[in-house]
């Protein structure tokens, strides 16, 4: 299990994290959104991980403020601190106009979550 603290100057939970693909790899942070379907990745992270855009050939149809956007699917692998590396599917959107979302599929499948908003922390534990 890690413990982030929640970030004071963030309204929404934001965990640091690590991507890699492509023998690429960042540190970004992550907004958790229990309430998006997919993982979200920006257009400039997923060059920065040495995708390349017309390489993918699956489309993933994106809801709510992002469905006009176009977006197709990723492979990364997703790093949290000393936890075991897990491979995410993520739809790499075509607009860096977005935060880096980790949603229901499939970071929630693979992480079991506790939000404590009055102790200010967020506590993660993989899953296997």
């Amino acid at each position: 299990m890690i413990e982030f603290p929640w970030l004071n100057d963030q309204i929404l939970p934001v965990i640091p994290i690590s991507l890699s693909c492509s023998n690429f790899t960042i540190s970004a942070n992550a907004l958790l959104d229990t309430g998006s379907t997919v993982n979200v990745l920006p257009y400039d992270l997923g060059l920065q991980l040495g995708a390349i855009w017309e390489d993918q050939k699956v489309s993933i149809p994106l809801a709510g403020n992002l469905a006009k956007t176009e977006a197709k699917g990723l492979f990364v692998e997703l790093q949290l601190q000393d936890l075991e590396p897990v491979r995410l599917a993520f739809a790499w959107a075509k607009t860096s106009q977005l935060p880096l979302i980790l949603g229901q599929t499939n970071f929630f499948q693979e992480f079991d979550v506790c939000f404590q908003r009055s102790s200010q922390s967020i506590k993660v534990t993989l899953r296997r």
